[in-house]
């Protein structure tokens, strides 16, 4: 503060000091007219001095007070002209009437009377927006924009070193995968120890030459194992690469005539290694889960990507497993009061085989069973299947509603969910929800959807269906069950189904479970008369059929007649007929359903990866047989999102 603002008077303590002195002074005229004179002379002049005192701190104060106007405002020049800072003055019509210098330097041209667009062709819509802050790309550099609407102004900050520290941090990241030999104990089980080092040799060669171009540490951490840590830059180029370590890998290893293949569980997105360690395990789960030979990649929100995927998973050469879950599924049924089995949403002849096999386990271990189903929702071979039950009443009488299952369910209850693992295609999900206990057996490769806290799982994506794997569990346990013709049929024909009469995805597993059936009374020939069709339907088929073209790469694809439904059994056995014929690798048949929804069932024969395909539009499956289900759109669109996918799909293997 100025020196002489410290000298500032009030007004009113220079009045009260003069009345004091008047006071003072008329007092000393009457009592010394001489001290009076003397008091009046001083006063007078100490009149005089405040006065100017006072005159001369205008003056000051006021030079002062234009001295800092002049500065405030030259300030304010420097600031709009100097500042790092753009600013930017638009009219109504979007054309800009006055930038500062910075933002001249910004395009080296006269931006007076233009089109704000020659800045970015973004801009014009975040003005209309209204948008208060945003990031704009001009003349390689990034800006943070500030609007203010209402002055119709812009204040450009360069926010390039920022935005560079950013996209560093975040190529910086740390990624961790765990991958994983899928077979290698199978595979080399019984393996002469030279053999097993070279075909060792061949995959850690494959994975250095690979750690070595993508800079990653590789380290192992088990025979079948290997934990690998690397960047976020590294993962995208894996990504853009399409990690074709995998098929180097099974390229190499089949050159040793063994089938031997890898799957690496991804976690990235999070900065705690604890938590991405915690990522890339059911990652690999997932994959695993999956059946094998692909990249699962999970980030922290739960999006997960996969890659590969190629291969049909390898049947296992021991039984150990199906043994260990047999007598899992036993224990847990023990502690139980009663069991529900239940399948999916219109369950077709695998998941009633399966749940029928399920519902014996349970009678052999002297538990109250049923199966919940909903007999209103079934197809046409299934329904020909009840039929034949219901003249079984003890069998029949174990068949109950949702309803009822609702009615009869108790703390102690266990669910067998059986030929799905996804709560939104199961019979009754809310039923799902509240029960404590809930055991998963299904073949299929497992999707991101999964039913919550299931206290045991047994998917095998290499089984040919669920009822092969409930067969094998069936021989497994302790107390035999005894399996009736109809039992054990219905048993069969879920295999017959989804091998195709033992066509597609079938091992040695599969003709031995079948085997054990037939030997437990298993009528093939009512099996056929099962799934025996009418001439209607054979015939709604073919014109389905008809419908088909090759769009691309052996790829046929089937649509419906506009406003007419198909039934889903049709739409698959339509996909099934257009896979056997010449130089088509792979099916596709759109057609509207009964609840009004777009259903698409896809078929392949190995060499092209349906299940992915299916996946992107929300469906799933396997490798070689998938669907999925669309809502609010016609068949046209839905044509035309298929190929779109179907053209992603085959970019990415390229």
């Amino acid at each position: 503060m100025p020196k002489f603002l410290m000298k500032r008077w009030h007004g009113y303590h220079v009045v009260i000091l003069f009345a004091i002195a008047f006071l003072v002074t008329g007092g000393l005229m009457s009592f010394d007219w001489r001290l009076g004179l003397a008091g009046f002379v001083a006063l007078v002049a100490m009149l005089f001095f405040t006065v100017r005192a006072r005159v001369q701190f205008e003056r000051e104060l006021s030079a002062y007070l234009s001295t800092l106007t002049y500065r405030v405002n030259k300030a304010g020049e420097e600031a709009v002209t100097k500042l790092p800072i753009g600013m930017l003055l638009y009219n109504e019509d979007l054309l800009i009437q006055w930038t500062n210098p910075y933002i001249q330097k910004m395009t080296e041209s006269d931006l007076i009377g233009t089109s704000m667009d020659i800045l970015s062709e973004e801009l014009i819509d975040h003005v209309n927006e209204e948008k208060r802050s945003f990031l704009l790309h001009v003349r390689d550099e990034n800006y943070r924009v500030i609007h203010e609407p209402n002055e119709r102004l812009l204040y450009f900050l360069n926010v390039t070193e920022e935005q560079e520290f950013k996209d560093l941090f975040e190529r910086d990241k740390t990624v961790i995968g765990v991958i994983y030999l899928d077979n290698y104990d199978e595979v080399t089980q019984g393996m002469d120890d030279q053999v097993r080092s070279k075909l060792l040799s061949h995959v850690t060669d494959a994975l250095n030459q690979w750690s070595r171009e993508h800079d990653i540490l590789i380290r192992r951490t088990s025979s079948d194992k290997f934990l690998a840590v690397f960047n976020e830059d590294a993962l995208a180029s894996l990504e853009s690469s399409r990690f074709t370590l995998l098929d180097e890998v099974r390229e190499n290893t089949a050159a040793e005539k063994v089938a031997l293949t890898l799957s690496i569980g991804i976690g990235s997105g999070e900065t705690s290694l604890r938590e991405l360690g915690a990522l890339a395990q059911s990652s690999l789960d997932l994959a695993l889960g999956r059946g094998g030979d692909q990249v699962a990649i999970k980030e922290k929100s739960g999006k997960v990507r996969f890659y590969g995927g190629k291969s049909n998973a390898m049947e296992k050469r021991t039984r150990v497993r199906a043994r260990v879950i047999s007598h899992a599924i036993r224990d847990f049924i023990l502690e139980s009061d009663k069991v529900f089995v239940m399948g999916h949403k219109n369950p077709d002849m695998d998941s009633i085989g399966a749940a029928i096999g399920m519902l014996k386990i349970a009678a052999a271990n002297g538990k109250d069973s049923y199966i919940v189903l909903d007999s209103d929702d079934v197809n046409q071979s299934v329904h020909k299947l009840l039929k034949e039950i219901q003249e079984h009443d003890d069998l029949w009488s174990q068949f109950i509603s949702p309803e009822e299952a609702r009615e009869e369910l108790t703390d102690d209850t266990l669910m067998v969910v059986v030929d799905t693992h996804r709560p939104s295609l199961v019979l009754d999900s809310k039923l799902v929800d509240k029960v404590d206990r809930t055991i998963v057996i299904d073949h299929h490769r497992r999707g991101e959807e999964f039913i919550d806290d299931a206290v045991l799982v047994y998917m095998e994506p290499y089984a040919s269906s669920t009822a092969e794997l409930v067969t094998e569990l069936l021989e497994y346990q302790p107390n035999q069950p005894a399996l009736d013709v109809l039992e054990s049929t219905a048993l069969l024909a879920g295999i017959i189904v989804d091998t195709k009469s033992f066509a597609i995805r079938t091992g040695s597993r599969t003709f031995d479970a079948a085997s054990y059936l037939r030997s437990r009374g298993a009528d093939t020939t009512l099996v056929q008369k099962l799934l025996k069709e009418d001439l209607d339907h054979y015939v709604k088929r073919s014109k389905l059929i008809e419908q088909a073209h090759v769009y691309s790469g052996g790829v046929a694809i089937a649509r419906g007649y506009a406003g007419e439904t198909y039934g889903q059994v049709l739409i698959a056995q339509a996909a099934d007929t257009l896979l056997t014929m010449n130089d088509v690798v792979a099916s596709f048949v759109i057609s509207k359903i009964a609840d009004g929804r777009l259903s698409i069932s896809a078929r392949s024969l190995g060499e092209v990866n349906v299940q992915l395909i299916m996946e992107k539009m929300g469906g799933g499956g396997h490798l070689t047989n998938a669907a999925t289900q669309l809502d609010k759109m016609t068949e046209e669109e839905a044509e035309e999102l298929l190929k779109e996918k179907i053209d992603e799909y085959f970019k990415g293997v390229e």
